[in-house]
């Protein structure tokens, strides 16, 4: 049956929701907006005529995608080259969705995202609706067709697992953009004490290049070695410049609303470097290099004037 354009309307008043549900459970917003795009599909082929609530129909099917996503998507990692990290977003991106209460906004964050690849696909959907969208158990339990009390029991397990025990700190833009300026002034000045200061005593640096950009695939743990890293990693050199086509800018920004530094050469971003900022220091600093997750992020930096970059690197 051919959808009318009220039925093609009302699609598109849930696709935002759903893009920001997608890449919550899936970590990439390629994979995100193919999920939403195959929504549409079974959303045409249905008799949305017969659909008595489209956003819960709209909700389900999509989960159901994902969770599908999901488990196809654990063995493709198992050959995937190096680390794999999620897809970072830059500040005001719609796939963000909903930030109004904390746990809207924790459950965005990188720190987090990269904590749900510990769940099974059940719990990060569990997680997911009921954390981020407030979904209630019963109407979680019709999504994923199991009870109300195996809903709370999942929930419960996820938190447990995403909790890590450190207590991650809130951060608005000037808060980020301190912490970006702290850390980037502390990695260019050619010491590792400033570094060390700045970080936990048992911070980490990760990257995800997906084998196309070299990056540290094993995590370097303990301060003094993220921050020996790290002081190496800004220091000048003619063999990065070659390795990256050039000497990008700077910038500071928000990625998943923490601070992040962005690396942009000839109007492409060619890095994020995302820094978990906990109430003791920076717990983590993980970069993703790798191009095919770089794209998005690109498309929206170049819709919008960022001025200067704080540095030219390399």
């Amino acid at each position: 049956m051919a959808l009318t354009m009220s039925d093609v309307d009302r699609f598109m008043a849930s696709r935002p929701r759903l893009e920001a549900i997608a890449y919550r459970l899936l970590g990439s917003a390629s994979e995100a907006e193919d999920a939403v795009q195959e929504t549409f599909l079974r959303w045409q082929d249905a008799d949305v005529d017969r659909i008595r609530v489209p956003e819960a129909w709209l909700t389900k099917v999509l989960t159901n995608l994902c969770l599908n996503q999901l488990t196809s998507a654990r063995a493709r990692r198992e050959t995937y080259v190096g680390a794999w990290l999620p897809e970072p977003l830059i500040a005001g991106d719609p796939m963000l969705g909903p930030a109004d209460t904390a746990e809207q906004r924790e459950s965005v964050s990188y720190a987090v995202l990269v904590l749900l690849e510990r769940l099974s696909p059940n719990e990060r959907a569990v997680y997911v609706l009921r954390e981020a969208f407030d979904h209630s158990h019963r109407e979680i339990a019709e999504i994923l067709g199991i009870t109300e009390a195996a809903s709370q029991q999942i929930l419960h397990r996820a938190k447990r697992h995403v909790a890590d025990g450190r207590a991650r700190a809130e951060i608005d833009e000037a808060a980020a953009r301190r912490i970006v300026d702290e850390f980037l002034a502390a990695a260019t000045s050619g010491r590792t004490e400033p570094l060390v200061r700045l970080l936990t005593e048992d911070a980490i640096a990760i990257g995800d290049g997906g084998g196309k950009v070299p990056a540290r695939a094993k995590a370097f743990e303990g301060a003094l070695a993220v921050a020996t890293f790290m002081r190496g990693l800004f220091k000048p050199g003619k063999a990065k410049r070659d390795l990256v086509g050039g000497s990008p800018g700077i910038y500071a920004t928000t990625a998943n609303g923490g601070p992040a530094l962005v690396a942009v050469l000839d109007g492409r971003i060619v890095g994020i470097i995302c820094l978990e900022a906990t109430v003791d220091g920076i717990a983590a600093i993980r970069s993703q290099v790798n191009p095919d997750k770089l794209e998005r992020a690109t498309r929206a930096w170049a819709a919008t004037d960022h001025g200067e970059p704080l540095l030219i690197a390399f």
